[in-house]
């Protein structure tokens, strides 16, 4: 399906019944990333899961901003009047969250795995990577990496929706930035996951899946 906000359309699909459940994937991936866990997540929730702009089926616009996408998945629960949302994202997708849990009431559960607040919180090799890569070939979605997010603590302190912070124990997010994350959100848990690097548990995984429901459980 698609949708009309902020000047774009964004692809989306929906299944299940229950509390609205948006799940939000990374950088140059799509929402066939979850493919694998909606089929557990779709009979307890009413599952929402979007192409970010740039991403998938969605509109392709000149530039890339975290802020932009933001305001995107405002619009989204806006336009469809989701209340009560747990919100599930995935690195950029968590970076998302956090920005769009400060702006609207609609979030009251957000789950973030593997997000950063600081171009400087992903691990040293990976930045010198974006750096080559975007020498090679010029990509908005590698720019907005190396240059964004600046997300403050104190801006994460106004975030009232029960959080939950997941990092893996071999994330590409420095530790500090997780932990940082985490303690500047008002009663956030945090739960760094042993064995996982940043997307092993995730991406066409269903290892997170328990997270989410323990999330939902703690309304």
């Amino acid at each position: 399906m698609m949708i009309h906000v902020n000047d774009i359309d964004l692809f989306y699909e929906k299944c299940g019944s229950g509390r609205p459940l948006i799940l939000l994937h990374g950088n140059d991936e799509d929402h066939t990333i979850f493919d694998e866990a909606v089929q557990i997540l779709k009979e307890r929730f009413t599952c929402y899961v979007p192409d970010s702009r740039c991403h998938g089926s969605s509109t392709v616009t000149d530039e890339l901003h975290y802020q932009d996408m933001a305001e995107d998945m405002t619009a989204f629960m806006e336009v469809l009047d989701l209340r009560d949302v747990l919100f599930y994202g995935f690195s950029d997708g968590g970076i998302i969250g956090l920005l769009a849990a400060m702006q609207t009431d609609r979030i009251t559960t957000l789950v973030t795995s593997g997000a950063n607040i600081t171009p400087d919180g992903v691990k040293p090799f990976l930045r010198l990577l974006f750096r080559g890569m975007t020498l090679i070939h010029p990509d908005p979605k590698i720019s907005m990496m190396l240059k964004e997010p600046h997300i403050t603590t104190e801006q994460l302190s106004r975030i009232k929706a029960k959080t939950i912070v997941l990092a893996g124990e071999k994330d590409l997010v420095v530790e500090n930035e997780t932990r940082r994350i985490a303690s500047s959100i008002p009663g956030a848990e945090l739960h760094i996951i042993p064995g996982e690097g940043h997307g092993s548990y995730i991406v066409h995984s269903t290892k997170f899946v328990r997270y989410l429901i323990w999330a939902d459980t703690k309304q």
